[in-house]
């Protein structure tokens, strides 16, 4: 199988979909493996570092698009790369397909393309495997990114997170308690903050009060609550997630209004459209702004930050997924490895995720086969 890494071309996007590794492991398994030139250099791979692992380096993005079975991305596709898209090929990326520009659905239905988004691959027990390792860097950057926004010359609260002896350490309030959550949590308590989380599922603050020895406040995210929360908080962090939908508003206006001066939001849910009514995306070139005197951070890719660290995870947990296509292709892998079905959006061109199909008030077009990788792909309504 041919598989690509074009360059990622969003602004300060330093992520590379695969690295020198990944590229190793699928070129020793026969595979050929294209790179676009220079798409790993901002992440620390240079173009001769992947052709030591086996990898063809290309000159442009249309011919890693125009040579790729399956495309392997970071970010969702932009307009200008739609033209690029071979048809019948698969591209696998962070899609967020319910916040994405209708653009995008048309160019994917055009050219009858297999779209997989990362974010929605998910076990049976709730685990989102690609997720995890973005969630993971983010929750350990949070702390970072809080303590520079708090201080005195960008406007912040001149709150040190940690106190000292005879002050009060800083008040971080973290809504959503999975993956990002917990390790936005750890990473604050470790710099000495004061630490609550918010969730509205019980067993998961349960957990989090034992791995967390006792040392968070958890409260259930109920409206009550969280107007409590955001009128004392010097930090807020969401990290609300929903697969496959629009993140739910849980912060309001009004909520906002009422936080501290110089307080710091922090919206890691920006991807799918943000946790709060005052949240809109910001870049890694203009990360902030401020509503009601409170710095928002909006940034989706803030994890490209630390480009190297974030393709590692990334090609760690991928790569298996990647191997087992490369072997038994599409509906093979469905077979083998079925908690990659909830990631397949559309199938050559057609809207096959229910969840998303509802996202986006559109009809589910096709039904796939999770157990049959020979059996045919029956339209919706239509017979086996």
């Amino acid at each position: 199988m041919e598989f690509s890494i074009p360059k990622e071309v969003r602004d300060l996007e330093s992520r590379v979909g695969l690295t020198p590794a990944g590229v190793s492991s699928l070129v020793r398994r026969g595979h050929t493996v294209y790179v676009e030139k220079n798409a790993g250099v901002a992440a620390g791979f240079s173009d001769e570092t992947y052709r030591h692992s086996g990898a063809r380096v290309v000159y442009s993005a249309a011919e890693a698009y125009g040579r790729a079975d399956v495309v392997v991305k970071v970010t969702r596709p932009t307009a200008a790369e739609h033209t690029l898209f071979r048809s019948g090929q698969t591209i696998m990326a962070f899609l967020h397909m319910a916040v994405a520009s209708p653009d995008f659905l048309v160019a994917l239905h055009d050219r009858e393309i297999t779209a997989i988004a990362y974010e929605m691959i998910e076990r049976p027990n709730g685990a989102r495997p690609i997720l995890v390792p973005m969630s993971e860097v983010a929750g350990r950057l949070a702390p970072m990114v809080a303590g520079q926004l708090l201080m005195t010359p960008g406007g912040g609260r001149g709150t040190l997170l940690s106190g000292i002896p005879g002050v009060p350490r800083g008040v971080v309030v973290i809504i959503g308690g999975g993956v990002l959550g917990a390790n936005a949590a750890r990473a604050f308590l470790n710099v000495g903050a004061q630490v609550v989380v918010l969730d509205n599922d019980i067993s998961r603050l349960q957990h989090l009060d034992e791995v967390l020895n006792g040392r968070v406040t958890t409260m259930l995210s109920t409206n009550y609550n969280l107007d409590r929360v955001t009128e004392f908080a010097d930090v807020i962090v969401g990290a609300v997630l929903s697969s496959g939908r629009r993140a739910p508003i849980v912060i309001t206006r009004e909520m906002v209004s009422h936080m501290r001066p110089g307080a710091v939001f922090i919206d890691f849910s920006i991807d799918q459209g943000g946790c709060s009514e005052t949240s809109r995306p910001t870049t890694l070139r203009d990360q902030t702004y401020i509503v009601d005197g409170v710095i928002h951070y909006c940034v989706p890719n803030l994890t490209a930050a630390v480009a190297r660290t974030t393709s590692y995870g990334l090609t760690n947990s991928l790569l298996p997924y990647l191997i087992a296509m490369g072997e038994f292709g599409i509906l093979g892998t469905l077979e083998r490895i079925p908690e990659i079905t909830p990631g397949l959006n559309l199938y050559q061109g057609k809207l096959c995720n229910r969840e998303l199909a509802q996202a986006l008030g559109k009809k589910l077009e096709i039904s796939l086969p999770h157990t049959n990788s020979n059996a045919a792909v029956a339209p919706v309504g239509g017979e086996q």
